[in-house]
């Protein structure tokens, strides 16, 4: 379909690359590939970064622990839809709770999803929110999987928390941190519904990411053929992305055959 003009309504003709040829002369396209890797590049070590550092909040055992992490994770189950609805209105200019608590304060809140620097970092806190329980979760098992007797040894060794942690802990969960990478990356290129109920892509196209243009241009403009050459653009940075990171895993991912 990527190879023909496909109206909705109308005949179908063979136009060979045309569309790719659109696509690379397309600046709105380029536009929305900037956004999408500023988003993925917003989100990701972001989403990491605070999964890890919860995760070893968390990961003790101690009595009222399990009510933290359900909190935590409660997003994860929450309908996308529900989640980005109650944040745009969080975020609302005059009404929502962000800036009534910045008025609190003497701070006169920006207009965050109509503010073109601001619409994107509003959505990637709202994304990073509803799904860092997910990884939250997999590194705290992942922390519980480390042989007490590695941290025995970098104590006698005269390791402190801090250098442990990073002797030890870290590369011990590499693997976690893998996986848990290249789900929150693959997620994040796909990203749509937060964009679709917050900005509509907006403002000025500032958040209008690669998703939400196929989206675009399949069911609101009916260009079908454009649309499927957008999306096999979209699977080809997926896969490319995939693979670069599968390669790079052998440089910094620890493996216990390596010992």
């Amino acid at each position: 379909m990527s190879l023909m003009d496909w109206p909705l309504l109308g005949e179908h003709a063979f136009i060979g690359l045309d569309n790719y040829r659109t696509i690379a002369t397309d600046d709105v396209f380029w536009k929305v590939f900037g956004n999408t890797l500023y988003f993925t590049a917003g989100l990701v070590p972001f989403n990491i970064v605070l999964a890890l550092l919860l995760a070893l909040l968390l990961a003790k055992s101690m009595k009222g622990i399990g009510l933290f992490r359900t909190a935590i994770f409660v997003p994860v189950m929450t309908s996308l839809i529900v989640w980005s609805i109650v944040w745009k209105y969080m975020f609302a200019t005059d009404s929502g709770l962000i800036n009534q608590m910045l008025l609190m304060m003497n701070i006169e809140g920006p207009a965050w999803l109509y503010d073109e620097k601001l619409a994107m970092p509003a959505v990637i806190v709202t994304s990073v929110l509803k799904n860092v329980g997910l990884n939250m979760v997999l590194f705290i098992a992942a922390l519980q999987q480390v042989p007490r007797s590695l941290y025995e040894a970098a104590m006698l060794d005269g390791a402190g928390k801090t250098r442990s942690f990073f002797h030890v802990t870290l590369p011990m969960i590499t693997p976690t941190v893998f996986l848990t990478v290249v789900m929150t990356v693959i997620g994040s290129l796909k990203v749509f519904g937060q964009i679709y109920v917050m900005t509509q892509g907006g403002p000025s196209n500032s958040t209008k990411v690669l998703v939400y243009y196929i989206w675009e241009k399949a069911f609101k403009l009916f260009q079908m053929g454009y649309a499927s050459a957008l999306a096999f653009v979209l699977f080809f940075v997926v896969l490319v992305l995939t693979l670069l990171q599968w390669q790079l895993r052998k440089r910094w991912v620890f493996n216990e055959s390596d010992t």
